[in-house]
Order: structure tokens, then C-alpha cells, then sequence
């Protein structure tokens, strides 16, 4: 809070003198003038809380300034206390001065405990006004910040709406052909299609929760010394879908030298392959992406480049807020919450860099760049060769599936059937004990989020008998953060499954299962 500003007018310099000392006060500033011209000049000038005003006063007198202070919009309200020597007590007086915008008067000679005392009440006011017009701005403020926090969620849900009818369109679409023309001569396409389509989904819900888990804290970064060229590869590879259909070409320039840094190989691919992914996106057909890195001494620096549809340079900053979007972008897009840019930076800040974005402009491309520390080479160590899990030395293997949802339950025993195993199916975790001694499996697939008794509790309880003490247990869940895995291999689980879980995935764990 600034200083507080007392007006003093008297045509008298040593009554001026006299005012000051008396009134002199950590925080308050005092205004002098001699005359009402310049009393005038300084209310026009500052944010006074209050007037002492001398009434006889050569030229513009005492009255006449208040008179003219009543009638600007800026210093009407100022209070005014008159200083006089002539007869307070005059009612007639006395009126004029109210009349004229006085709140109080003050005799001379001036007792100095009355005009401290007065002084202080109006002090204190003007403090409270501020105090008081400080809060207003700030609910102001909060207010507009909610107003715009409700107008992103809008047009955040309706995205989202779109994004996720986006897939299920076709995906309808090709059920309904299948389901009408099993055999149709394009039935491979159309399964293909669909497949497509289900991991577009799958990484709108991923990308959603892995935003959620970044702002909350959730997420644990798994560190270690990696290999710069092995992320641009991994990250490579999981946007050539994307930019093979946008029939771009991809450029990757490495360093001779290999360069490490310290951090989640899972979580800086999908960093750099979000990248890669709007540059996909944002490019028309055929357009030219450029990725490299090289090392400027203390950090890696890799840069994704595109000749796209630009950035405008007032949105360069903004393109990593969370659920943003460039208006014009929307129809150029090939679907997106605007999430991924927003993950990214979160990303990268948890390993300690920066990414920042540059463009000349619309229709010019883009220019994306990650800082990431340097980190030094990792001694050299022999590997140890991973343990395989021991199972009975028969290719065919008996799958207990726990799942209280049927149809989850009774596909996944599908799937099991298609890679050549058995299954038998229960929907309830406190018969799976009973299941797994009748049908004795070789493996046990085991969703967590059970009515009643949930998957931890089941496997602890399953791990308590001894012909399952050795047992694969394979989680299958919904149920996908870090912390989540974690209590998994607590309770005993040797696997976790996110669902959907894809054919491809149950077949390596599968593989890691046989003989």
C-alpha cells in the first residue's frame, strides 16, 4: 500500500510549517499549497484523502476551492476540514462551509491533539478505501480468471467430444459393414482402419491422463543414463505412422559423438514424439520435417522442424498452455485436444530443460527446441542376462482370466484361444481362489478394480497357496500409473497389463511365458 497524501492550503508559509509538524507520520504525505490556484494543480496531481483548507485566503478563498472541488469529478469526494480564525459557531457560517463540501472545522490557534485526532480518523479511512478497492480488483480479476476458466472448459469438453467421435465414427461404421458382410472383399482394409483408429483413441485417453498425473505430481520419472540417439530413435518410430499418412519426409541429423543425458527413456520419447506428431499434423501433405540434436557444451539441444502452417507470433507463447489451441489450426488439424504441447513442456521441465517454439510466422513452418542437460557416459558394466519365468514345458498353457466384466473377460479369452491357450473366466475376485484350485492354471490373468475383494487383496490371497506361489500373474487393468504398477508388484503381481490391452502385447508377454 503507497503513502497516504494529506492536503494542506494556507496562504501563510509558517502556518504551512506549523500544519507539517504537526501532522508529520510514518506513511503520510503532505501536500502544500498558498493558494487555491495551486491546491488545484496538486488535487489534480495526486490521490488525496484529505483537505485542510484555509478559509480567508487572498484570490480563491477557502470556500470558492472547495466550490470548485465539488464540481470535478476527480476531487469531489476529497473531504475537506476548514482552518479558520473567524467564529466556528455562526450557523449561517457554518452552512456555507457544509454547503461547500466541509466535513469538520477546526478553530485557530490550533489545539494538536483535536487535529491529530481528526486526522487520524480520516487517515485510517482512506486506508481502509484502499484495502477496500484492492480486494474489488482482486475479485475482479479472480472473477474474469473464472469467466475464462469456464469459457476453456467449454471449449475444452466440445473438442473433446469431437476428438473422441472422431475414431468412433469410423469404427461404427466398420462394425456395421462387418457385422452386415463378414466376408466383404474389404474386410482387411477395414479391420485395418479400425485398429487405426482404436490407438488414436487410446492415445486421446493416455495423453488426458498423463496431463492429469504431470500437473498433480503423480507421475515418478524413472532416471538413468541414456543415449541421446536411442530417444530420437524410439520417438521416430512411433510417429512414422502418423507421418508416413501425411506423406512427409523425415530428417534426422545426429552427431558423430554420442551424447548422454540423465532422465525416463519412456517419458522423453513421448515428449519428442509429441513433437513430431504436431508437426505431422500441421504440415499439409508432402511437407519436409527436420530432427536433430547436437550439443552446445552444457546442454543437448534437439530441434523438430517442419514446413507447416506456421505459429502467429502472438500465440508462440501460448502453444504450450494447456487445452490451447490456434483457432485457425483447428480445421487443419488432424484431431487433437491441446494437450500435447502442453505435456511436453511439463515433460521436459521435470528432467531439467526447456523447450520454446519459433515460427516467422503463419505459413512459414514451425521451429520446436529442447534444452536437456548434459549428462557423462555411464561406466562400463557387464549385463546380467533378465530371469525367465519357469512354467510347465507344454506350448499350450491354462489361463485363469478374473475379470468382473464379462465381456472384457470372454474376449480376452478370445485372444487367448487365437495365440493357441485355454482359458476358463470367472467375474468375481472372491471366487478366484476357488477357480484357480479347481482349474489349476499356468497363469493367471487378474483385473485390480474388483467388486468386494479387489485384485491386490486376490493375488496376496492366491500367493498364499502354495501350488500358486510360483504361479504368473499377469495384472490387466485400468489402472496405468506408476504408483499403480508399483502396488501390483507389491501384492505379488510379475506383469501389468494396461487395457485395452492390444493382441501384439499379450503375445510378447506370452512369449516371455513359454519354454
Amino acid at each position: 500500500m503507497g503513502q497516504v497524501s494529506f492536503l494542506l492550503v494556507d496562504d501563510l508559509e509558517e502556518n504551512l510549517i506549523s500544519l507539517e509538524a504537526l501532522l508529520r507520520r510514518e506513511g503520510l504525505n503532505l501536500l502544500k499549497a498558498r493558494s487555491g490556484d495551486q491546491a488545484l494543480e496538486l488535487l489534480l496531481q495526486h490521490d488525496v484523502a484529505l483537505a485542510l483548507i484555509d478559509v480567508q485566503m487572498p484570490g480563491l478563498n477557502g470556500f470558492e476551492l472547495a466550490e470548485l472541488m465539488r464540481g470535478n469529478e476527480r476531487t469531489r469526494r476529497v473531504p475537506i476540514i476548514f482552518v479558520t480564525a473567524g467564529n466556528t459557531t455562526d450557523s449561517r457560517w457554518r452552512f456555507q462551509g457544509y454547503e461547500a463540501g466541509a466535513v469538520d472545522f477546526i478553530q485557530k490557534p490550533i489545539e494538536a491533539d483535536v487535529l491529530r485526532s481528526k486526522a487520524e480518523v480520516f487517515f485510517e479511512l482512506y486506508r481502509q478505501r484502499q484495502q477496500i478497492a484492492a480486494q474489488r480488483d482482486e475479485l475482479q480479476l479472480q472473477a474474469e480468471a473464472l469467466r475464462d476458466a469456464d469459457r476453456r472448459k467449454d471449449e475444452f469438453l466440445a473438442t473433446l467430444a469431437h476428438e473422441l467421435r472422431t475414431p468412433l465414427a469410423p469404427l461404427r461404421n466398420g462394425l456395421d459393414i462387418l457385422q452386415r458382410n463378414p466376408n466383404s472383399e474389404n474386410a482387411g482394409d477395414l479391420r485395418n482402419m479400425m485398429d487405426r483408429q482404436l490407438v488414436h483413441l487410446v492415445r486421446l485417453i493416455d495423453d488426458l491422463l498423463d496431463v492429469s498425473r504431470v500437473s498433480k505430481g503423480k507421475i515418478e520419472l524413472r532416471k538413468e543414463i541414456l543415449r541421446i540417439d536411442e530417444i530420437i530413435r524410439s520417438a521416430a518410430e512411433s510417429s512414422r505412422p502418423l507421418i508416413d499418412g501425411g506423406n512427409h519426409r523425415l530428417t534426422i541429423d545426429m552427431p558423430a559423438d554420442v551424447l548422454w543425458v540423465e532422465g525416463d527413456q519412456v517419458r522423453l520419447s513421448q515428449a519428442l514424439s509429441n513433437l513430431l506428431n504436431n508437426a505431422a499434423k500441421y504440415t499439409p501433405a508432402g511437407g519436409q520435417i527436420g530432427l536433430f540434436a547436437k550439443s552446445d557444451g552444457h546442454h543437448v539441444v534437439i530441434r523438430v522442424t517442419d514446413n507447416g502452417v506456421g505459429i502467429p507470433e502472438g500465440m508462440q507463447a501460448e502453444v504450450f498452455q494447456l487445452f490451447s489451441q490456434i483457432d485457425d489450426h483447428k480445421q487443419r488439424s488432424q484431431g487433437g485436444l491441446g494437450i500435447g504441447l502442453a505435456l511436453v513442456r511439463q515433460l521436459v521441465e521435470m528432467h531439467g530443460g526447456s523447450v520454446d517454439a519459433y515460427s516467422a510466422g503463419p505459413g512459414t513452418g514451425s521451429r520446436f527446441t529442447i534444452r536437456l542437460p548434459l549428462a557423462a557416459a555411464p561406466p562400463v558394466s557387464d549385463t546380467v542376462a533378465p530371469q525367465r519365468l519357469e512354467v510347465p514345458n507344454n506350448r499350450s498353457l491354462r489361463v485363469l482370466v478374473v475379470d468382473d466384466n464379462p465381456i472384457i473377460a470372454d474376449t480376452l479369452g478370445m485372444m487367448l484361444e487365437d495365440i493357441g491357450h485355454e482359458f476358463e473366466a470367472v467375474h468375481d475376485g472372491r471366487m478366484a481362489l476357488d477357480a484357480a484350485r479347481h482349474y489349476h492354471p499356468d497363469v493367471i490373468l487378474l483385473d485390480i478394480g474388483l467388486p468386494g475383494m479387489n485384485g491386490y487383496e486376490v493375488c496376496k490371497a492366491i500367493r498364499g497357496e502354495a501350488e500358486f506361489q510360483d504361479t504368473p500373474i499377469i495384472a490387466q487393468t485400468g489402472w496405468g500409473q506408476d504408483r499403480d504398477k508399483e502396488l501390483a508388484t507389491e501384492a505379488g503381481f510379475n506383469f501389468h497389463l494396461t487395457k485395452p490391452v492390444p493382441l501384439e502385447q499379450l503375445q510378447k508377454v506370452f512369449a516371455t511365458l513359454s519354454p
